[in-house]
């Protein structure tokens, strides 16, 4: 693994630490593949009890790097359907991973930061974190997390936050069921622990088990073909006019044409 992705591992459980934090812990296509690899590999691994998610820095995740953005806004419509369909196998093999998952989120979480977290099994954030779903700000959508998202916060509120793409507080967080605890930053690590601690008590196969369990229960649902439709969404947005001058207007750090002027 390059820097960019540091993992730890401590008895039964692996830490992977997101380590760009000069770049809030922004992902591109080579950190996507990264920690795909590295979640696929943890799930194999019968010495692995619990896997923690945490960022190096201020942020936990700011979502896209914005070079790679860059890059994407020039792609083509099947380029970018191939890159969405990368980003839908990381959030789904974070979903699926037959280990307890926990999301240390010590700091900012933006678009597919907000995904990873609604990924983990237990999401414990710092009160001074910031969340937000900004996709729409850029004329996009966050189609390819909006699974798990939803599954996280439920329809209604979600067709607020996808729309607005306003930032909410670590309270609203927990307050829509993004995140399941509240901690003061710097005894965030003992919450982390306390957690891992609990799962150590319980039996291996069951708390593996329980995430599929309940998947089974409440989903019902085809993943295949909700990633598949996902990914052409975003992609049909990010090549679409509104989709290029979002994103022109967020990499040229001005406002996009469609917000009023005062």
């Amino acid at each position: 693994m390059s820097d960019a992705l540091r993992i730890e591992r401590s008895a039964s459980v692996l830490t992977l630490w997101l380590n760009r934090p000069a770049l809030h812990n922004a992902f591109d296509a080579s950190l996507i593949a990264q920690l795909t690899a590295a979640l696929e590999a943890a799930g194999r691994d019968d010495h692995v009890r619990a896997v923690v998610l945490a960022g190096e820095g201020a942020s936990f995740s700011a979502g896209a790097d914005m070079q790679w953005m860059r890059g994407m806004a020039a792609a083509s419509e099947e380029d970018n359907r191939q890159d969405s369909l990368a980003l839908a196998r990381l959030m789904r093999t974070l979903d699926e991973l037959p280990k307890p998952t926990i999301a240390r989120v010590q700091g900012a979480a933006f678009g597919g930061g907000v995904g990873l977290v609604a990924c983990c099994d237990i999401a414990i954030a710092s009160t001074s974190a910031r969340f937000g779903l900004t996709e729409s700000r850029l004329g996009l959508l966050p189609a390819v997390i909006s699974p798990y998202v939803i599954d996280a916060i439920g329809p209604r509120q979600a067709r607020r936050w996808f729309a607005t793409g306003e930032h909410f507080d670590a309270e609203t967080a927990l307050r829509i069921g993004l995140v399941h605890q509240l901690i003061e930053p710097e005894r965030i690590d003992e919450a982390v622990q306390r957690q891992l601690g609990l799962l150590d008590k319980a039996g291996p196969v069951a708390s593996s088990s329980a995430k599929d369990l309940v998947r089974r229960v409440a989903l019902g649902r085809d993943r295949d073909a909700t990633d598949r439709d996902n990914a052409a969404l975003i992609a049909r947005l990010r090549v679409s006019a509104e989709g290029q001058e979002g994103l022109g207007a967020f990499l040229d750090k001005r406002s996009p044409h469609w917000v009023t002027q005062d």
